[in-house]
């Protein structure tokens, strides 16, 4: 790739292999969904400008990474750390439950597993490359300045050595060294204590189980079989409102209250962050058939549910899955198919 013999459409193929990694790497880094994903579309673009520069004194998937993280360094120049609703606020009593927004530049933001998690044949290695997207480690990330956030992701998440590291920040072997001690010092410091527990991959029987009992409760609005299935300690969050709900009777007991229009849903399973989810859609009184409310991504725990985190801006996160905007009803299909 070096030698400035490439055709435009081989180049072209040659920096789309690097797309999947790169959006996990950025992603990281930004955690948000389309700051990664305009990240890396800035990273090509420059990369395939400047090709005729690359000598090729370092791979090619160096090189990007280099593009990459210095496009993320200047993307989070503003200071910005993306959270989640606990991370902001204490979790709120059922009893004084209001629905406030904070704008969407605030939030952690969901990602489709297929857009960050790259194919690999290492069972050790793609349970690493999912662990570090799961919620509450993106999280943590955000906790940490930019610099420490990269050594940390290329060290520990990537497998980097120290020194490949230290020649893509144009630092030291010693300064990356230090570095990671601190983030992980960091991460050691602010583990908050809400476990995500250990999900398999494919998920074992017990929590394919589990998946299935909270759909038909979810679905038959049955808060008895619900609570069953809730950890003593779950948290529900529902971005951009900066409430969140903890323990089993809040929880229940706001989605038959201000949650009670989503009574009657239907639940498509999505893959995000490494996790289970959920696209929900609720009844369209207007059209009939479901509309799209949230994807959910779901955290599990000792058998139960430990987190309940619904994303409810579906203008963005429906397209971003793939997921179609309406839902026909049962009634509709049974009348398209005669």
């Amino acid at each position: 790739m070096g030698d400035g013999t490439a055709t435009t459409t081989d180049l072209d193929m040659e920096l789309e292999r690097y797309r999947v990694e790169l959006t996990g790497y950025c992603y990281r880094m930004l955690g948000s969904s389309f700051e990664a994903e305009d990240a890396v579309q800035d990273t090509l673009v420059r990369a395939w400008r400047s090709h005729d520069k690359f000598e090729g004194r370092s791979s090619l998937r160096s090189w990007l990474y280099r593009i990459a993280t210095n496009v993320c360094l200047d993307m989070l120049t503003a200071g910005n750390k993306r959270a989640r609703p606990m991370d902001l606020t204490e979790s709120t009593p059922l009893a004084q439950a209001a629905l406030s927004p904070r704008p969407d530049s605030t939030w952690l933001e969901p990602m489709p597993d297929g857009r960050v998690l790259p194919a690999v044949e290492d069972p050790a290695e793609a349970a690493v490359a999912k662990e570090s997207v799961r919620l509450a480690f993106m999280a943590a990330l955000q906790r940490l300045p930019p610099k420490q956030r990269s050594v940390l992701i290329l060290r520990e998440v990537l497998a980097w050595k120290a020194s490949e590291v230290a020649e893509l920040l144009g630092t030291s072997v010693a300064s990356v060294n230090s570095a990671l001690q601190r983030a992980r010092a960091t991460l050691a410091e602010r583990a908050d204590g809400h476990a995500e527990g250990a999900v398999s991959d494919p998920l074992d029987a017990e929590q394919q189980r589990l998946l299935e009992r909270y759909v038909r409760a979810f679905e038959g609005y049955d808060m008895t079989a619900l609570t069953t299935l809730l950890h003593e300690d779950a948290v529900m969050t529902m971005p951009p409102f900066d409430l969140w709900l903890s323990g089993p009777a809040d929880i229940t007991g706001f989605m038959t209250t201000l949650g009670a229009s989503c009574a009657n849903s239907r639940l498509l399973p999505v893959r995000a962050n490494g996790l289970p989810g959920f696209a929900h859609y609720k009844p369209d009184p207007e059209r009939g058939g479901f509309v799209p409310w949230a994807v959910q991504v779901l955290e599990i725990s000792d058998g139960r549910i430990a987190g309940f985190h619904c994303f409810l801006d579906t203008g963005r996160w429906f397209p971003l899955f793939g997921l179609p905007l309406h839902l026909e009803g049962e009634a509709d299909q049974a009348e398209q198919g005669e």
